[in-house]
């Protein structure tokens, strides 16, 4: 069945949107302004700030401080007529008749074929486990919001089932919590649950001491947040053991099962490479969406080792300048007008440039003109670690050149900067008021945990 309306029928070029996160939200914007009809699929209903999204799983907001519904989010759009918003997951890209396949949200297992004329794929990235997809069941990663209710339940009941354990063994394994990977996420999430033992938790059991909770941060390289300058990484290293995370480096990890995990440490003198760990969160690989695949397949396009498709400067695929590939399932470079390409990093700003970038080239070729190269702009990064501390490296023009920063400042300036940057005046308001509650009370008013659906007897479906 073909879900949207030819452009014979319309007048208008069809363009198909796979993907409501950064990338494909700015790229439905640019191009609700011209005359065409946008379809735009996502497998869920939601758009989702995915920055501030570890902070879901570890209570300090609620999930509907960080997300919206995508209907709702595009309203303005939507108005114009021309906007078609579907819930789906794309599981297949037929290149050669220009469809796109698409499952139906429930289980009856339809599928159904979108026509396009225009193609944008913006479906992001998913977890790496390096070979290892069996961690995943022990060490989940954080890219969803169900990502991020899993890490919360077991950050919680890890806590619970401590106060109710009677061998001191035993009871520390439940009060010792491993984040692998010292990334922007790993460290943020290190340094939170640092919070939630140190502060957030205190006095709140009878039988353990919160604070007797160990936060271990492994990392494979040698040092932690390795995209920003040594000195900053330095400065960020300071801040986690001040909130009491202890950091590994070089330690590469080869073993996470239910009683832990296990690394091999590049010198033996560094003590224990086997960690009695029940909470294990997973911050260190990224993979790109399995339609990279599906692409290279239908449109012969090539792949890189982490799966991310390869593009033309002006973010098409070689032979099908009607398909653009932009976020992180885009293996891009930004090409300046001096110097060199450069590699794009898997970051936010480099995703809503390429949505706007994609939109205009489309427009650029409807009306018969050449597409322009992706030029990246590097507003800098970011970094928040707990409390006042955080590490910043901003672009300042004036200066050509980036300053580095961290403390008290970078903290305040990360604040600022996500809360402009999320989507909803509510949804900024809610969060720089529990944000300030937080901060003066250390409490967390996300802390419910919902119990695990049970099995309907007589069925033979667990989910029923």
């Amino acid at each position: 069945m073909n879900a949207s309306p030819s452009s014979a029928a319309t007048g208008r070029p069809r363009v198909v949107i796979v993907g409501c996160g950064f990338g494909g939200i700015e790229a439905v914007r640019a191009i609700a302004r011209i005359d065409a009809e946008i379809t735009l699929i996502d497998r869920t209903n939601h758009h989702l700030f995915q920055p501030l999204l570890y902070q879901v799983a570890t209570a300090g907001l609620t999930a509907p401080s960080i997300s919206g519904p995508i209907r709702h989010i595009l309203r303005r759009e939507m108005r114009t007529g021309r906007l078609t918003v579907l819930l789906g997951e794309v599981t297949g890209i037929d290149a050669a008749q220009r469809d796109v396949i698409v499952a139906a949200p429930d289980a009856s297992g339809r599928e159904e074929r979108i026509a396009y004329d225009h193609l944008i794929v913006a479906a992001g990235a998913t977890h790496s486990y390096f070979g290892h997809d069996e961690w995943a069941v022990h060490a989940p990663g954080l890219k969803t919001l169900a990502d991020a209710f899993d890490i919360r339940r077991r950050v919680l009941l890890a806590f619970e089932r401590a106060e109710r354990e009677s061998d001191l063994a035993e009871r520390q394994a439940w009060l010792t919590f491993a984040v692998v990977g010292a990334g922007p996420t790993g460290v943020e999430m290190a340094g939170m649950l640092a919070e939630i033992a140190q502060h957030t938790l205190q006095d709140e059991y009878r039988r353990i001491d919160s604070r007797r909770a160990r936060v271990l941060l492994v990392e494979g390289g040698p040092r932690v947040l390795g995209a920003f300058t040594e000195p900053m990484s330095r400065k960020a290293l300071e801040q986690l053991d001040e909130l009491g995370v202890e950091v590994l480096t070089g330690a590469r990890v080869n073993r996470i099962d239910a009683s832990g995990l296990g690394f091999d440490a590049p010198d033996a003198s560094q003590g224990l490479t086997n960690i009695a760990a029940r909470t294990v969160v997973w911050a260190a690989g990224v993979a790109a969406s399995p339609l990279g695949k599906a692409l290279a397949a239908s449109a012969g396009c090539t792949l890189d080792r982490a799966g991310r498709v390869v593009v033309e400067p002006d973010l098409s695929l070689p032979g099908h300048p009607e398909i653009q590939v932009i976020g992180d399932l885009a293996a891009a470079h930004s090409h300046p007008k001096r110097g060199a390409p450069k590699p794009v990093p898997g970051v936010s700003p480099a995703a809503k440039q390429m949505g706007r970038t994609a939109a205009a080239n489309l427009v650029r070729r409807l009306r018969g003109e050449p597409t322009r190269p992706f030029r990246y702009v590097d507003y800098g990064a970011l970094a928040t670690i707990g409390r006042r501390a955080a590490i910043a490296s901003v672009d300042v023009p004036l200066l050509n050149r980036q300053v580095h920063f961290s403390g008290m400042p970078a903290w305040l300036f990360w604040l600022f900067v996500h809360i402009y940057f999320l989507i909803g005046f509510r949804n900024r308001l809610v969060v720089l008021s529990d944000w300030a509650w937080a901060y003066f009370s250390f409490e967390r008013q996300a802390r419910v945990v919902a119990e695990p659906r049970p099995a309907f007897k007589g069925s033979a479906d667990p989910a029923a």
